[in-house]
C-alpha cells in the first residue's frame, strides 16, 4: 500500500485559493465591515507578527459566522466551476492521476476550507483532510471543527483517519513551511516542485 499526500494552495494550484474564496463568497457589506474590523489583524499578519495559522481562523469567523451552510455551498459550487480551473497546475493534476492509476491512496491535506475543497476532491476522486467550518442547525458558527489544518495538525489529522504505518511508501508534495511536518513523514518528498532529500 502506498500513500500520496498533497497540499492544495500553491502546490496543486498556482495561487492562494483560501483568500480568493473569502472574497468570492463573502457579501460585499460584510466584506467592507470586516475589512475595518480586521485591519489590525491583517497588518500584524503582513508584518510577520501573526502567523497564517492564527490569522485564517479569525478571517473565517468574520466571513462565515451565522451564514447558511446551503447558501455557502451554492457559492462554493460556483467557485469550483468558475475560479479553480484557471488556478490548477496541470503537472500536479497529472501527478494525482498517476498516483491514482497506480492504485495509491491519495489525500489532499490543506489549511483551505471544506465547502469548496470537498466539492473539488469529490470531482477528482481524492480523500480530503482540511480546515472544516463548524455547522450548527444549518448555519456556520465561524469556528473550525478541528482547528487550522496546517503544520503538525496536518499529520495529526491524517493519523486520525489512517494508520500511516500500514503504508510501505509515502509520497508528499508541499510548498511552504506549513507543509514541513507532512513532508517529514514521507519517503519521497517534493517541495515547491523539486524533489528533496
Amino acid at each position: 500500500m502506498i500513500l500520496a499526500l498533497f497540499d492544495f494552495d500553491g502546490t496543486i494550484t498556482t495561487d492562494d485559493c483560501y483568500t480568493k474564496f473569502l472574497f468570492f463568497s463573502t457579501p460585499k457589506i460584510r466584506l467592507y465591515l470586516g475589512y475595518f474590523i480586521l485591519l489590525p489583524i491583517i497588518l500584524l499578519y503582513k508584518m510577520g507578527i501573526l502567523p497564517a495559522n492564527k490569522t485564517r481562523p479569525i478571517l473565517s469567523k468574520v466571513a462565515f459566522w451565522r451564514r447558511s451552510e446551503s447558501d455557502v455551498m451554492c457559492i462554493a459550487h460556483d467557485y469550483v466551476e468558475q475560479v479553480l480551473p484557471s488556478l490548477m497546475r496541470q503537472d500536479m493534476l497529472e501527478k494525482i492521476q498517476w498516483h491514482q492509476s497506480q492504485e495509491h491512496k491519495v489525500f489532499v491535506i490543506s489549511a483551505s476550507l471544506n465547502p469548496y475543497l470537498s466539492l473539488w476532491c469529490k470531482q477528482h476522486g481524492v480523500n480530503l483532510i482540511c480546515s472544516e467550518l463548524e455547522c450548527v442547525d444549518g448555519k456556520y458558527t465561524g469556528n473550525y471543527t478541528h482547528g487550522d489544518c496546517s503544520g503538525a495538525s496536518k499529520v495529526n489529522l491524517l493519523k486520525k483517519q489512517t494508520n500511516i504505518s500500514d503504508y510501505e511508501h509515502i509520497y508528499a508534495y508541499g510548498d511552504t513551511e506549513e507543509d514541513r511536518a507532512m513532508l517529514s513523514i514521507a519517503d519521497t518528498r517534493f517541495y515547491q516542485g523539486q524533489k528533496i532529500i
